[in-house]
């Protein structure tokens, strides 16, 4: 079998694919403060855009509050005004060197819109897991040198390890709609 699919190869680009949704997810807010929720968050800082993470410290005091305790005081009303502007719809208050984002209780309405869109996360997810497969597939059947059986087998093979990544992005999908609906 030297030629067909490599198979550690089609595992690495879907598991690539889990880690984009899993980023995607840890982006979305859930009612409760998690330190990667201002990940996306970028502060015009030195002539530059930087992420919030390499200007201050992100912490979570409590379940409804985050804080990022700035190292450069000068830098703190660019961190107040990246967190203001990231479309997050939080409001940042200053206290000191410290930028305190208390999260806003979630509407019911505003928690459905969530859940819709881990869905098309998800899907988009498994279309690019599905592209992998068939790379796959299209590679097993030009394999040569190879029976038929053996074309068969390694088809198989992906076709296995396809559905255990869907699953995988199913499981994910359900916990995070359950996270996010839960009040």
């Amino acid at each position: 079998m030297a030629d067909g699919p490599d198979m550690k190869e089609l595992e690495k680009r879907m598991d690539g694919a889990i880690a984009s949704l899993k980023s995607e997810y840890a982006g979305l807010r859930s009612g409760r403060a998690t330190i990667s929720l201002l990940d996306p968050v970028t502060v015009n800082a030195y002539g530059s855009e930087m992420p919030l993470n390499q200007v201050g410290t992100v912490g979570v005091p409590d379940a409804r509050t985050l804080s990022v305790q700035v190292w450069d005081k000068g830098l703190v009303s660019a961190v107040e005004k990246g967190i203001r502007e990231s479309g997050l719809d939080l409001n940042p208050v200053t206290d000191g060197q410290t930028v305190r984002v208390p999260m806003p209780p979630m509407t019911e309405e505003r928690r459905r819109d969530l859940a819709k869109l881990t869905g098309k996360y998800a899907e988009a997810a498994k279309v690019a897991i599905r592209n992998v497969r068939r790379d796959g597939m299209e590679e097993a059947k030009k394999a040569e040198g190879v029976s038929e059986d053996d074309q068969k087998r390694m088809s198989e093979e992906v076709q296995k390890l396809t559905d255990a990544k869907v699953k995988e992005i199913d499981q994910m999908h359900a916990q995070k709609e359950k996270e996010i609906m839960q009040v």
